[in-house]
């Protein structure tokens, strides 16, 4: 699509099911090309995650799953792993939970714990190895995805003095992007010498709130 004129964007299909706001949207990857049906995932203050897909028939999108019984408080943020195995879903339960797609079922697999309120915002690295989570607690955690679809937590970054945000990572590096009601974007990295994960820049203080974040190489 040609960016540089005008162009018009034509509402095409109103996905109805959840029953409070819509939190967040993720496309799932490698969909939606070569003939694989495009799925997208919704979380919502529903406390639900649903699952949509596109009918390659029609073009339209059905909800082939909601995922519930889970969290107890408001959906946040919700993730793909770059696989498309795992999804990640953050929420204000304080909970971060970790679903396969087994068979045509979704399964709650892992359920992270450890951020002491409100999950903001979950990311994956490029090699899916590593999620990120960051919460009201101005905290940022790193978990490292293990045999069985277990995950540890490696590392708990404090560095902020705000509800952190969102976390994003590198598309294709190991380095990480946060930010912050205290007005501030921090970039972490592990360092090489022992392991450990630091803030090796902060993008200088705005007169605004940082909400969001959007990478592009």
């Amino acid at each position: 699509m040609n960016f540089a004129g005008d162009f018009d964007l034509m509402e095409k299909q109103i996905l109805v099911g959840h029953t409070d706001r819509v939190w967040s949207l993720a496309w799932k990857p490698a969909t939606g090309v070569d003939g694989i049906p495009a799925v997208l995932a919704s979380c919502s203050g529903d406390k639900t995650v649903r699952i949509w897909e596109q009918s390659p028939a029609t073009g339209s999108f059905q909800c082939k799953a909601v995922l519930e019984e889970t969290h107890t408080r408001t959906v946040r943020s919700c993730a793909w792993s770059p696989s498309g195995k795992l999804l990640a879903t953050g929420s204000f339960d304080a909970t971060t939970a970790i679903w396969e797609h087994v068979g045509g079922d979704y399964e709650c697999v892992s359920t992270l714990e450890g951020h002491e309120n409100e999950v903001k915002s979950v990311s994956w690295n490029a090699s899916g190895s590593l999620l990120a989570t960051c919460g009201r607690d101005k905290s940022v955690w790193i978990w490292e995805v293990l045999p069985g679809n277990e995950l540890e937590c490696v590392s708990v970054l404090q560095g902020h003095t705000q509800d952190v945000k969102m976390v994003q990572w590198h598309p294709s590096l190991d380095i990480l992007f946060s930010c912050s009601y205290d007005n501030t974007i921090k970039i972490w990295a592990e360092d090489g010498d022992n392991d450990d994960w630091r803030c090796v820049q902060t993008l200088g203080e705005s007169d605004r709130y940082g909400f969001a974040l959007v990478l592009r190489v």
